[in-house]
């Protein structure tokens, strides 16, 4: 990937809508939802507060929750990516 985030900034590939429903409803395109996970592509090297450097607490391959309108959608290659601020990142999924 030829993208580095600057700062406390992630960068996630997201998941795939749900295709089908868990009682096997085929689910339109036009009312498909964008899930709120992803995996982590890249990771910044976090803020500095009061000149120390925090780092950031997810690393490349996790599973993250985000929040549903946080970051900003980029394409690159192709590929959709979402570049989110470390706070806007809810959980890593174990």
């Amino acid at each position: 990937m030829k993208l580095k985030p600057l700062g406390d900034n992630v960068v996630v590939k997201q998941a795939d809508a749900e295709q089908k429903t868990k009682s096997g409803f085929i689910i339109p395109d036009s009312a498909q939802e964008k899930p709120q996970k992803g995996t982590v592509i890249a990771v910044g090297e976090g803020k500095f507060e009061d000149g120390v450097r925090v780092p950031i607490d997810v690393k490349v391959g996790d599973t993250v929750i985000y929040g549903k309108y946080g970051g900003t959608d980029v394409k690159i290659d192709e590929v959709e990516y979402k570049i989110l601020r470390a706070g806007d990142i809810y959980a890593i999924v174990l």
